[in-house]
């Protein structure tokens, strides 16, 4: 049923506004004229307090005043497009003027309401612009129910997130390793047209060059020994939905032309095959590696990188949102326990701050692990802060990941090669058996400068 009236019955009851004005008489009187019709208020008296209650939480709305002290209306709204883009905002002003209209309209403020405001019109453009809002609107947050948090830059990025998977734009998804990257690609499929449609995965570090061609691609029967049948690519299994290719920056050059090329033209011909297979797929794409510099080192395509990164979502890695960790290790708990041991409960208050205080360098990932070490080791329903230490030293001590010892491994050699050589990188690569470009690439790559192993050099400066 549509409705064009805008009594209280049809205001949103759980919406929330951030009510923005410098005169303290006209916050409240607005604000309590606001709460009369149902909607939930919090009021600052400027915008740098306003920021404060963004810091805490997101609401649905903002309606501030046009002329504040230190920080106005216009530049209030600019930082909240920074911070929150796509939260709508309502800026209400006694000097009503149509520049200021004007200008306000083209930086993409919802709407400008003259003072004194007539009180249908204010509830009318409230109402327009909660229907952008996932509150107002009734619209499904199920898309990002894995994404646990309750940190204001997850929150601004899950709000582009939603943003951009109403669009076919290709994503890149940047972020340390074990900040979640497939999480967030997940959900932006989940939030699109494609939701009923198949979301795969798959890490391109993880397969040699021709498995990984055959994965993405499928391939004839006899395309190659042991093709003893034809298979269906990732590409084709995934028409009409979304493919995910993770650690995109460890792509081989060969590849990365192929897949260039299906982007292009939407169409992927299997190995070995003559013809070629329209598909329709949204791409996403992550690393940890910074394509920047694999660019400026050859071992990635410039123009496959445009294509990729038309919208960059970068996670930050979980210290940086230590707020989330209680909230994280208070959920991964109980889906532990209900596997393990129905009987833990959680954690003490003194191992939620060791948790929260920890440096994770493997982000989200670790926390896992710790919390799933915890959870089979302890013998009481509140896991104590010692068991909680002991399973962050035994983390520390894990066996890494093969791309980690692998690069571990790549750096710990180079140094030695350099020690043996004193630096002369000629020699060097000779014993390395690459040649000179190739080694400077790799010595680039893992940040190791040539002139420093050299005799008489700063032996400080070496790893």
């Amino acid at each position: 049923m549509i409705s064009t009236g805008h009594s209280q019955a049809n205001a949103d009851q759980t919406a929330h506004i951030l009510l923005v004005d410098d005169d303290v008489s006209l916050l409240k009187l607005l604000g309590m004229r606001l709460e009369s019709r149902g909607y939930r208020v919090t009021t600052a008296e400027s915008g740098r307090e306003a920021l404060k209650h963004l810091d805490t939480g997101r609401p649905d709305l903002v309606l501030s005043d046009m002329r504040m002290d230190e920080m106005d209306g216009l530049a209030l709204f600019q930082e909240i497009q920074r911070r929150l883009p796509g939260l709508p905002v309502i800026i209400l002003t006694a000097h009503g003027s149509i520049p200021d209209a004007v200008s306000a309209t083209r930086q993409g403020v919802f709407g400008f309401l003259t003072k004194p405001v007539d009180r249908n019109e204010l509830f009318s453009t409230i109402d327009d612009a909660l229907a952008h809002t996932s509150a107002a609107s009734g619209e499904d947050d199920s898309w990002r129910e894995a994404i646990i948090t309750r940190s204001p830059e997850m929150e601004r990025i899950l709000e582009q997130a939603r943003m951009v998977a109403s669009s076919d734009v290709s994503v890149l998804v940047t972020g340390p390793s074990g900040s979640g990257k497939e999480l967030l690609a997940g959900a932006i499929h989940k939030a699109s047209r494609r939701a009923d449609k198949p979301f795969i995965a798959i890490n391109c570090g993880a397969l040699p060059e021709q498995l990984l061609e055959s994965e993405l691609f499928g391939h004839s029967k006899g395309a190659f020994t042991g093709a003893i049948s034809d298979h269906q690519g990732l590409f084709q299994a995934a028409d009409g939905g979304t493919l995910f290719l993770d650690e995109i920056g460890d792509m081989p050059l060969a590849l990365q032309v192929k897949l260039l090329r299906a982007l292009q033209e939407r169409q992927i011909r299997p190995l070995g095959s003559t013809a070629s297979v329209s598909v329709d797929v949204r791409l996403i794409s992550a690393t940890h590696r910074d394509l920047g510099q694999a660019m400026h080192d050859g071992e990635f395509r410039e123009d496959l990188f445009y294509r990729l990164n038309v919208v960059n979502l970068k996670l930050p890695p979980l210290k940086e949102r230590a707020e989330d960790v209680p909230l994280l290790a208070k959920y991964l708990v109980t889906q532990a326990a209900e596997r393990h041991k129905p009987f833990v409960k959680g954690f003490s208050k003194e191992a939620i701050n060791l948790l929260a205080s920890s440096a994770w360098p493997g982000n989200v990932r670790q926390l896992v692990n710790v919390v799933e070490q915890c959870v089979a080791l302890t013998s009481s329903p509140i896991i104590p802060e010692a068991l909680v230490a002991q399973a962050l030293v035994a983390e520390e001590n894990a066996l890494p990941t093969f791309n980690d010892a692998r690069a571990g491994f790549e750096r710990s050699y180079l140094i030695k090669v350099l020690k043996i050589t004193e630096g002369n990188v000629t020699q060097a690569a000779r014993i390395a058996g690459r040649n000179r470009t190739d080694f400077y690439k790799l010595l680039a790559r893992h940040e190791l400068e040539p002139s420093t192993f050299k005799p008489n050099a700063d032996h400080s400066q070496r790893a």
